[in-house]
């Protein structure tokens, strides 16, 4: 996006996209203030982060991800951004994405899997779960049903609610 980016990643570790997005985040500002001559922060927050629930959200929230340029007016059809996923999920094209389970179980053989993701986008995303997905992301909620939300209470001790802005105060588990 124009000013701002979508990753949906499975971690191998709880620590996992934290460090990630903490490492990429610096290397890409030192390029860029090398590239552009300038110093300083180049993103305006810590990044924002929510769980899903793979078995009812992470389609889902593919979809929205990959229809977001086209939301926007940037492009008219979702193959036409080229920093998406689109066209490996859709089309084909070959990535460097690993393919998630979730996306696996839409068919058996590849030109089922593609033909199958292909439907569910021309399908769109709901106007409740487009908004969902912008309060989840927003607050950094977990997105899943009241198991869902108790299960992460458990695992993590994390009440879900609205977060507070800001860097988090006290030990808070990398999620």
């Amino acid at each position: 996006m124009t000013n701002h980016i979508h990753f949906m990643i499975s971690p191998l570790d709880e620590a996992g996209v934290s460090n990630t997005l903490k490492v990429v985040g610096s290397r890409y500002a030192q390029y860029f203030n090398r590239k552009y001559r300038r110093t300083g922060m180049l993103w305006e927050g810590r990044h924002r982060s929510s769980l899903i629930d793979s078995s009812r959200y992470f389609l889902t929230c593919l979809i929205y991800i990959e229809l977001n340029p086209v939301r926007a007016g940037m492009v008219d059809r979702p193959d036409d951004y080229e920093w998406s996923s689109f066209r490996n999920n859709a089309l084909g094209k070959p990535s460097w994405l690993k393919i998630h389970d979730e996306y696996r179980n839409l068919g058996s053989d590849t030109e089922t899997l593609q033909t199958n993701y292909r439907k569910l986008v021309a399908q769109s995303v709901s106007a409740d779960d487009v908004m969902t997905i912008r309060r989840a992301a927003h607050y950094c909620l977990p997105m899943g049903d009241q198991n869902f939300q108790r299960l992460i209470e458990k695992k993590y001790g994390l009440k879900p609610a609205y977060a507070n802005r800001g860097r988090p105060s006290g030990k808070v588990p990398n999620l």
